[in-house]
């Protein structure tokens, strides 16, 4: 099994609770030392290995292709990196929004794509993605784009795969706690009464929806409710954010934007490390 973005937040809490129920993990991350304290940490450490590559170089990337673990072919493949940058969109620079589109949703393709010939049968690709995958939100713009992005590739890979013996599996988490936040969001989601959840919550959740294979996972309320109310009537939803709009950028806006084209691209990590 492989788990991108393991060495913090939720990829972290989904290794521990993968390995709980026995799972043999392949651990993607950047951080070299929080893989191997973690792989250490894990029970059977000796059942699990590490593989360090940043997702979003195609060099990289055709490097984690290459570790030989993946010889042996895949079960289960969990794409979980990702990022995000919390600011108005004119607030970011070219190469933030670049690394979001990069890690979000390139990566995760052209790994699953790289992957295919590997997959076992039967096989699971488990795509995390986020409740802001259906409903735009402002502060979000480029985050949104991308996960709205990869519910439709969870979808139409799916549809793409049926009767392969391959399910494509598409989960979403609400907004999630990680020491990798940046204040501000929970300052805005504490005024706005928005609900956040652990990383273990939702680790035990994603290895539920694994294991029963369940096609579409959102996690919380209303969050649930929004989702639906956004697919089916939009408007309403507007009316309801636009209410929001102007804590939302209190807390948006909170730092100064990049100087142009000098940006660094260390995006904000919401959910998950890349």
């Amino acid at each position: 099994m492989l788990l991108t973005g393991a060495s913090g937040g939720i990829g972290e809490a989904l290794a521990q609770e993968l390995a709980a129920q026995g799972a043999h993990l392949l651990l993607h991350g950047r951080r070299a030392s929080a893989l191997e304290r973690l792989c250490k940490a894990l029970p059977h450490p000796e059942h699990h290995q590490i593989v360090i590559a940043d997702l979003g170089s195609s060099q990289e990337r055709a490097r984690l292709l290459q570790h030989p673990a993946l010889d042996e072919g895949l079960d289960v493949l969990i794409n979980n990196a990702g990022c995000n940058q919390f600011a108005w969109l004119e607030d970011q620079s070219a190469e933030q929004v670049e690394r979001q589109l990069l890690l979000n949703i390139e990566a995760p393709i052209q790994l699953t794509r790289a992957l295919l010939p590997r997959l076992r049968k039967p096989a699971v690709v488990m795509n995390i993605g986020s409740s802001f995958g259906a409903i735009g939100y402002a502060g979000y713009s480029v985050y949104c784009a991308s996960k709205f992005a990869l519910r439709g590739f969870s979808e139409a890979l799916g549809r793409e795969l049926e009767g392969t013996g391959i399910k494509v599996l598409h989960f979403a988490p609400r907004a999630t706690r990680t020491r990798l936040n940046p204040e501000a969001a929970y300052e805005m989601n504490a005024e706005l009464g928005t609900r956040t959840d652990s990383p273990q919550d939702v680790a035990e959740a994603a290895v539920i929806a694994l294991c029963n294979e369940t096609r579409r996972s959102w996690l919380g309320w209303p969050e649930k409710l929004f989702v639906r109310l956004n697919g089916l009537l939009p408007g309403l939803v507007d009316k309801a954010l636009a209410k929001q709009r102007v804590i939302i950028e209190r807390y948006a806006r909170h730092s100064p934007p990049p100087a142009a084209g000098k940006g660094h691209p260390t995006a904000v990590m919401t959910e998950k490390e890349p």
